[in-house]
């Protein structure tokens, strides 16, 4: 019969179980996020916890809002480790949320703001970030390189509080990959760096999980080679010393649960290994497993540790009690939150194994139908998650010939229901026997609530004195309190006086304060005609350019491209005609005729491009970055949740405002990349236009040139304000931020 319990709660669900905070840890984690100085770098470090926190307790968009809040916050900082911290955050919660393509984006941008800065530490996290993206969609190999080259930065780096988790992460990280290609030696060296690293820091929860890590190790080594003795020695031992390590060090242990995680494995290892001379610790660990599971509401401990109990007492030959651990086992998986299939299907399989031997085949069918139902979920489901590995088609036809062979056992007890038929005159009799007991009971139960009533009866008599004795006491109150509410009464008459003389005061304070919010109120009228008497002239001043850049892109198209175009056709008749004329000034001549209607034409195309009218904004700016990038420079156009709501006009308002700052990034930045986002939010809209160049000093340089003054006209006119963040030889960020209300008007 197979083991219920061939133990399935593997050492990295604990790892994770540690990333989980209760409700106070919440609290605690949201009180100081709120109450840190936006933009400072305590709040960059809460913000990436935070973030987490949030996205692994079901609260993605909570998380999403507030890591973009805080990646713009942290780009403006001149040192980019804060920056490329929270884009590896992105990075990898994008990926859990499947938007590969957006997590792809953000590990980019934490490796560009990674080169800004010196901190080693920032640099590895970064590097673990694409080791991780790696790791999670297939490509273990590619993450291997990506862990060590953020080990090395670890170990270069100056001590902080994050640096020990990072390597430990790291450490299991590298050791998990090793034991999925059952690289033993590999996954051994990594698993004892974690463990020392542990004993190192004197990190408790750090050093319990090693010594779990390095038990399954050894009892995977033995499980491939039953004749190595020293492993399952080595395996109780690391074992032991864990579950010494929290009973120790109980208060100080983040996870309560573990305790019973540990009992688990060393009552398995005993029933499993050693199964003649430790019954006892079975037992004795396996009841500790029970009592901290269900203190923790661990219910898959619990129902792991019935299993266990469940297989002892059946080796032992007490099948009855075996049958009622594994019923317990099942009402404790049917409380947990977590789906356990692989444990459930091992309870069906032992009690319809049970039942058939007792020759109860209704039974044993009915547990055989319910593990075959649950067989099929799981593997389907099991199918589904490997569909991109080389072995799934060895999978799936070896579960078609365990599903072949189970449903032709199913076949055959079902037959054995006929069987059953003769056994239901007993079972009707005995379900007699049960009435008539209840019917007793029911009896029992009814001369119980007689004397119930009874003992109601005194309980009313002796309320009844109490109750008189509380009336005298409440007739004394009341002569006292007569007393008293004379006293109020004069109290009250000075109260009054003294309110209304209060009340006139307040009233001539009230009319006072009147008077001068009319007179703000007056004021900021005035204001506001200003303002739309501004807009006003800035939408004819633009209108009027527009017309001109239109009329201007015509006459060069229609007048002078007319012209080139045939003194191109007379040269080269001219050319055909006479050969003594087809010299080489006439070939120079068609030439440089050919590159001033290329060149008419782009300045054409850059006064009205055709493109914004025809298929809108992200056409036009795609192809103009496209126009624009050379091999010394690459311009790159993201357009993030863009419905294309905007309106004509301010289309053409966003790509001469994107058109004026790239002109500008290229006549003076020396730049090698620029990234243009356009985010769409559910308010406003936001445009960031990074680039690599050298920067300026943005004390010293002022925004009074031509080029920056029509920019700043644009983005009044769109009620949006500019924010701009250089220094020399760290580039350029200018963030456009305004309102999606207007911008639809």
């Amino acid at each position: 019969m197979h083991k219920i319990v061939v133990f399935t709660l593997i050492f990295l669900s604990c790892f994770f179980i540690n990333n989980l905070f209760c409700q106070e840890q919440e609290n605690e984690l949201a009180q100081q996020f709120n109450t840190t100085k936006i933009g400072s770098p305590e709040r960059f470090e809460l913000a990436a916890d935070y973030v987490k926190f949030l996205f692994f307790n079901n609260k993605q968009d909570q998380a999403f809002k507030i890591i973009n809040k805080e990646i713009r916050e942290a780009t403006k900082n001149k040192n980019g480790k804060y920056a490329a911290n929270l884009y590896t955050v992105a990075s990898i919660i994008y990926l859990l949320s499947d938007d590969q393509e957006s997590s792809d984006n953000y590990s980019k941008l934490a490796s560009l703001y990674a080169k800004k800065t010196k901190d080693k530490e920032s640099k590895g996290y970064t590097y673990y970030g694409q080791g991780w993206i790696f790791a999670r969609t297939d490509n273990e190999a590619e993450a291997i390189p990506k862990y060590l080259k953020a080990l090395a930065y670890y170990e270069n780096a100056h001590p902080s509080k994050t640096l020990f988790s990072r390597k430990f992460t790291i450490y299991t990280e590298l050791s998990a990959i090793y034991a999925n290609w059952n690289e033993f030696e590999l996954q051994e060296k990594y698993t004892l760096l974690a463990l020392k690293l542990a004993q190192k820091e004197n990190n408790i929860s750090s050093i319990f999980n090693a010594n779990m890590a390095m038990g399954f190790l050894r009892e995977k080594q033995f499980n491939l080679d039953n004749e190595d003795k020293k492993a399952i020695t080595e395996a109780e031992s690391y074992y032991l010393k864990a579950f010494h390590t929290f009973q120790q060090n109980s208060k100080k242990m983040t996870v309560p649960s573990d305790l019973s995680f540990v009992a688990n494995n060393l009552a398995h290892l005993y029933l499993m290994y050693f199964p003649n001379s430790n019954e006892s610790k079975v037992v004795e660990y396996a009841e500790i497993a029970i009592k901290q599971g269900k203190l923790t509401g661990q219910h898959n401990h619990v129902a792991s540790a019935y299993g266990i109990l469940a297989d002892l007492n059946l080796r032992n030959g007490d099948k009855e009690k075996s049958k009622d651990y594994l019923l317990a086992a099942i009402v404790e998986l049917d409380k947990n939150n977590i789906e356990a299939p692989l444990t459930k299907m091992n309870v069906f399989e032992s009690l319809s194994t049970i039942h058939e031997q007792e020759g109860d085949y209704k039974e044993a069918i009915r547990y055989q139908k319910e593990y075959l139902e649950l067989f099929k979920s799981y593997y389907d489901q099991e199918k589904n998650a490997r569909a991109k590995k080389l072995e799934t088609q060895y999978e799936k036809e070896k579960q078609k010939q365990q599903l072949l062979a189970l449903q032709l056992e199913s076949q055959k007890k079902e037959q054995q229901i006929l069987k059953m038929n003769l056994l239901n005159i007993q079972q009707n009799q005995q379900l007699e026997n049960l009435r008539l007991l209840k019917d007793n009971q029911q009896k029992e139960f009814e001369l119980a609530q007689l004397e119930k009533s009874k003992q109601q009866q005194e309980l009313r008599l002796s309320k009844l004195e109490s109750f008189n004795k509380q009336k005298e006491i409440v007739l004394y109150k009341a002569q006292i309190q007569l007393k008293e509410r004379i006293n109020l009464f004069y109290i009250g008459i000075a109260v009054i006086v003294t309110l209304l003389l209060f009340a006139f005061i307040y009233a001539y304070l009230q009319r006072s304060k009147s008077l001068k919010h009319q007179k703000n109120i007056y004021a900021l009228e005035l204001e506001k005609e200003r303002q739309n008497s501004k807009i006003s002239n800035l939408t004819t001043m633009l209108d009027a350019q527009e017309l001109e850049r239109g009329r201007l892109a015509r006459d060069l198209h229609d007048g002078l491209g007319g012209l080139l175009s045939g003194a191109k056709m007379n040269l080269s008749l001219l050319k055909e005609r006479d050969t003594i004329l087809a010299s080489d000034n006439v070939n120079q001549s068609i030439s440089k005729l050919d590159l001033a209607v290329d060149e008419l034409r782009r300045v054409a195309h850059n006064l009205m491009p055709d493109l914004l009218e025809k298929y809108g904004l992200q056409e036009a700016l795609t192809d103009y970055a496209s126009r624009m990038s050379n091999h010394s420079l690459d311009i790159d156009v993201q357009f993030l949740h863009y419905q294309n709501t905007l309106s004509q006009e301010h289309q053409l308002l966003v790509y001469r405002i994107l058109q004026e700052l790239v002109n500008n990034v290229i006549k003076h930045a020396q730049a090698t990349q620029i990234i243009i986002q356009f985010v769409e939010y559910d308010s406003h809209y936001e445009i960031v236009v990074e680039d690599d160049g050298k920067g300026f000093d943005t004390k010293i340089n002022n925004s009074k040139t031509a080029g920056l003054h029509n920019i700043q006209s644009r983005i009044e006119f769109l009620k949006g304000k500019v924010t701009i963040d250089s220094q020399p030889d760290l580039g350029t960020n200018i963030d456009i931020q305004f309102p999606k209300t207007y911008a639809h008007d």
